[in-house]
């Protein structure tokens, strides 16, 4: 069984560099350092985001915070129809006593699929 190597910050911070800066390939890389190349494209992508102790590309910036908005996105659209399906069933559930409620006549503007 192998020992997992580990490598420093400072050295793959430096193998990313050297390709951005145009002065290797990739495979030259791969080569002279004995990684895969997978792992290379894993150090390039953490790279981007600024996991080097450098500053994080434009970018990957944006990339980043667009999934995280994307995530909180899809979070509210679940609270929210979890809350209108609670809404509907209080409603049905509230003219028990033979009067209608005046709740039953509510209308919001986001129910009616558009905006206006």
């Amino acid at each position: 069984m192998r020992n997992q190597r580990s490598f420093s910050v400072e050295l793959k911070r430096q193998v990313v560099e050297e390709l951005l800066s145009g002065q290797s390939s990739t495979a030259q890389l791969c080569r002279r350092h004995n990684i895969g190349s997978s792992l290379f494209y894993h150090w390039k992508k953490q790279y981007s985001l600024g996991r080097f102790n450098n500053e994080p590309l434009q970018e990957a910036a944006l990339k980043d915070r667009v999934e995280q908005l994307e995530r909180l996105v899809g979070k509210l659209t679940l609270e929210n129809e979890f809350l209108k399906k609670g809404l509907q069933n209080s409603l049905q559930e509230s003219p028990r006593n033979g009067k209608s409620s005046s709740m039953g006549k509510l209308s919001s503007p986001a129910s009616g699929g558009g905006v206006s």
